[in-house]
Parts: structure tokens; sequence; C-alpha cells
């Protein structure tokens, strides 16, 4: 099926992420912190865990400060307490922005991510006002030019829900969470290497933006990004550039 064209999208936050390169360590080794003390050091039993490492990987973080950050997390070595929070809320144009983070300050985090909508045209809302409008999921992102048909093959064979062929030629495959390591597995194993592999909060319909909105948008989401705090940032604006 069609969908919204999506790439221009992906490849800003890509590049919006190299551009903070000095803070994805950070972010990583958060992840790593929770899912080691949520589901225990060991990759093969903690799949949270293990897509973690994977990032850490990707960020060329070294194997010993991966092993430094398991071990603290899971009791081997002593370190800071962090709680996983998320807050709702509204963009421009009423579109719905979900902000996870992880924090050892709770009173401190909320207010500034309260502040970051307040001053950029947004407003904070309650538990649930828009969580309802994602959907929880695995998702798979192919550059435009990959074979959606091997790509569909290999993805529903292995599990997937769906295969989406956006309108710019990218490519996305969806599936349930508990899927997604067998279903990335298979697509790699087939030689098909994703530009984009994550467990994520998925719109489930999209409000477009353009012009001086969009920009708005894009201001809000890079303050709501930059905060010390927030993990990952998800939102159904559809922004033209």
């Amino acid at each position: 099926m069609a969908g919204h064209s999506k790439w221009a999208n992906i490849q800003h936050r890509k590049s919006r992420q190299d551009e903070k390169r000095g803070k994805v360590w950070t972010r990583v080794i958060r992840e790593i912190t929770v899912a080691a003390r949520q589901g225990g050091p060991d990759l093969n039993a903690n799949p949270r865990l293990r897509l973690a490492v994977d990032k850490a990987k990707a960020a060329n973080m070294p194997a010993d400060r991966i092993k430094y950050n398991i071990d603290k997390a899971s009791g081997t070595l002593e370190g800071v307490a962090y709680e996983e929070v998320r807050y709702e809320g509204y963009g421009i144009g009423g579109a719905a922005i979900i902000v996870d983070c992880m924090t050892d300050n709770r009173v401190r985090t909320v207010a500034e991510v309260r502040h970051a909508f307040s001053k950029h045209g947004g407003n904070m809302g309650s538990e649930g006002s828009v969580a309802f409008q994602f959907r929880h999921c695995g998702q798979l992102v192919f550059a435009p030019g990959t074979d959606e048909d091997r790509v569909m093959e290999v993805a529903l064979e292995a599990g997937a829900d769906d295969v989406i062929g956006d309108d710019d030629g990218a490519i996305e495959v969806l599936c349930a969470v508990a899927d997604f390591e067998a279903v990335k597995a298979a697509l790699e194993g087939a030689g098909l290497r994703p530009e984009v592999a994550e467990v994520t909060m998925r719109a489930e319909n999209e409000i477009e933006l353009a012009g001086d909105d969009a920009l708005r948008m894009r201001k809000l989401l890079d303050v709501l990004e930059d905060l010390d705090d927030v993990q990952a940032v998800y939102h159904n604006a559809a922004i033209d550039d």
C-alpha cells in the first residue's frame, strides 16, 4: 500500500542526530543502563539491551565502555538510578508529540519539557492525551531504489505485519515489537540493510505542515530533542522542506 513521503523527514532526523553526535553516547548509555537493570546483563535473553548495544556500536562506542555501563547497571558497579518517563502534548497545528525521557530528577525534567512546549507554540497534555494516535512497533526503513518485491518477500516470511512503499520510493517494514529482532536478522541475512531499524512509536495518521508552521514545528522538535534528559521525540507532523 502507498504511504506519505517520509524519506525527507527521516533524513532530517538522521542529520540532526549526526549534528548532536556528542549527545548520542549519553543517551545510549542511559538506554543501556535501564535495559540492563530491568532485563539483566545477558544480551541473548534481553532484546532491549541487545538493541541498545547495537546503537552504541553504531555510534562507535568502545566495547569496554559498553561493558562498563552494563556492569554498572546490573549491580557490579554502583551507578545513578534513572527512571523512564513519558510526556505528551501538542505542537503546531495540533500535531501530536510524545517525548520519552530518562531522568534522575523528574521535577527538573518535567519543568524543562513544559517550558519547551510553552515557549515554542505547543501545549503539554495529560497522560494518554496523544499516545492513542501512535503504534508501538518495530520499524525498518529502506532507501529509495531498494528492491521492494524482495523486501516484501523476506519481511513477510519473517513475520512482518506490513510493507509500505512511500511516495518517494522509500520502503517501510512494520512488525510487532516481539518480532523486531527476527525480522531485522532475516532482512540483513538476505543482504537488505535498512537505513533505519528501531522500535518506535509510529504515528497512525499525519498532519501536513508547510511554510511558517513547518519552520515553527521544526524549532519546537529541535528544542525538545536538545534537552539533556530526552531520549526520543515522536510526532505525527509531515513537514515540508
